[in-house]
């Protein structure tokens, strides 16, 4: 037998079976050719890919983003100024999430400040709050 089966991959990936199954059904990761048996036999490098996409998704990419990654690797004018464009990108969702779950966290801080938890929960400050109209 000469490749990888899928097992082998996710063991050695730390990644799920399913995971492998997805990548692939999201043409992240090739399908691979099948054993007279009809096992998935994988390139070796079929485990430095999956650890890529794994790394790059716990650095807030989405799988479209990592396809644009992996395409930059394959395309032979692309300049590592490009990769960087999209990383310098990625910071700045990243910040702006930040800011919104910090207004999230100051109004919810407020929320707990006025509610002393002893009232009757119809008259919860927190819940009132959350059903007031706002005015636009």
């Amino acid at each position: 037998m000469d490749g990888l089966t899928i097992g082998d991959v996710a063991k050695r990936a730390a990644v799920h079976i399913e995971t492998v199954r997805y990548y692939e059904r999201r043409a992240l990761v090739a399908r691979p050719p099948r054993s007279v048996s009809n096992y998935r036999l994988y390139p070796e490098e079929v485990v430095r890919r999956v650890r890529f996409i794994k790394r790059a998704q716990e650095l807030g990419f989405s799988l479209k983003e990592i396809q644009e990654l992996l395409s930059l690797r394959a395309a032979p004018k692309a300049r590592c100024a490009d990769v960087r464009g999209r990383a310098v990108a990625k910071i700045d969702d990243i910040d702006e999430r930040i800011r919104v779950l910090r207004a999230m966290k100051k109004v919810l801080t407020k929320l707990v400040a006025e509610c002393a938890g002893r009232a009757p929960v119809s008259d919860c400050p927190i819940l009132e709050s959350l059903d007031a109209e706002d005015d636009v």
